[in-house]
């Protein structure tokens, strides 16, 4: 039997690019392939920044420089930006967040001296989010250019972002466990549409937060926080929250039903996927102390329902073995 060939790289050294790095795209150039032990990987120039960036990413993290993903880069900055605004509407603009008036600005970025900053220089920068978070003109990039480019972040905004960690209950880490392992082990799918959809899911935790009102003078902004975690969802659980085996049931989902937002069709167990992932989407965004520790409080609020609920939320039933012939679609 003839030994298997190594794979062939779907990127060419010189090639423009996209690259992952947390839940953001940049712009970038594949300079070298590296192929060893049947795995593929490019190390990656982002465009715009120093060399000192560069580094070896999988393929997985890399997509190509086309209509369709750029497309995907700009509704990953949306659904950032998308947040905000809900959040914001309601407790930022009306300055209950950090005492100020309704009129006055609010900087973009957030200083040293309003929030825990991150100094570590061995990751490469998140992807840029357009007005919010743009090129700083103190730290051009190498080659000058006629105006700032909306999607490279300076080196100063990169370091000084909040790094954001969202606490997963201890009741549902198990759980996060037991989805990984039915998929990628067992290579199990959960079944889809499901029983019952994250639309659904937020929609029941929107009426219990309602039914029991509210306990604090603080206003509890369920619609706009539900709204924000359905705008993340559809936005990143094609590029985010899947397993590598899910992906052809993904693209038969797409193909089957293209005006449908995928939280009518999936549920809770990628729901909670999301979770583990939207911190890193959160220190993209201009929020102080403050501002953060509500809106975490608020996402930690949505998993104690997640908890109190996980019986009828997540079960190994909803869950059925793959059939052969989607075995070699996976491969």
């Amino acid at each position: 039997m003839a030994p298997k060939q190594d794979p062939k790289p779907k990127f060419q050294e010189g090639e423009r690019v996209l690259c992952f790095h947390g839940p953001l795209l940049y712009e970038a150039k594949c300079v070298k392939i590296n192929i060893k032990e049947k795995q593929i990987k490019y190390f990656i120039h982002y465009s715009g920044w120093n060399k000192n960036w560069d580094e070896w990413v999988p393929e997985s993290r890399v997509l190509k420089y086309v209509d369709s993903n750029l497309q995907k880069q700009k509704e990953l900055q949306r659904a950032n930006h998308y947040f905000l605004f809900l959040f914001f509407r309601d407790h930022y603009v009306e300055g209950r967040m950090r005492g100020v008036a309704p009129n006055k600005k609010i900087p973009a970025v957030p200083q040293k001296n309003d929030v825990k900053t991150k100094k570590n220089k061995q990751k490469p920068p998140g992807a840029g989010e357009g007005t919010s978070s743009g090129g700083d003109p103190a730290h051009p990039p190498r080659k000058k250019r006629a105006r700032v480019d909306p999607t490279v972040e300076s080196e100063e905004t990169f370091i000084n972002r909040v790094e954001v960690k969202v606490k997963i209950p201890e009741e549902l880490k198990p759980w996060l466990v037991d989805d990984w392992d039915l998929i990628t082990r067992q290579k199990q799918l959960f079944h889809l549409p499901a029983k019952k959809n994250v639309d659904a899911v937020l929609e029941d935790y929107a009426s219990y937060k309602k039914s029991r009102g509210n306990s604090d003078s603080k206003e509890f902004a369920v619609n706009e926080v539900v709204a924000g975690i359905r705008e993340y969802f559809n936005v990143m659980l094609g590029t985010q929250l899947l397993y590598k085996f899910e992906r052809p049931q993904y693209a038969d989902v797409l193909a089957n039903h293209p005006d449908t937002s995928m939280s009518q069709i999936y549920g809770a167990p990628h729901l909670l996927r999301l979770f583990v992932r939207i911190g890193a989407m959160l220190a993209y965004t201009p929020l102080d102390e403050k501002s953060l520790a509500l809106l975490l409080s608020y996402l930690q609020d949505f998993l104690k329902y997640l908890v109190k609920n996980s019986a009828s939320l997540f079960n190994a039933s909803d869950y059925e073995v793959a059939p052969p012939e989607y075995h070699r679609k996976a491969v």
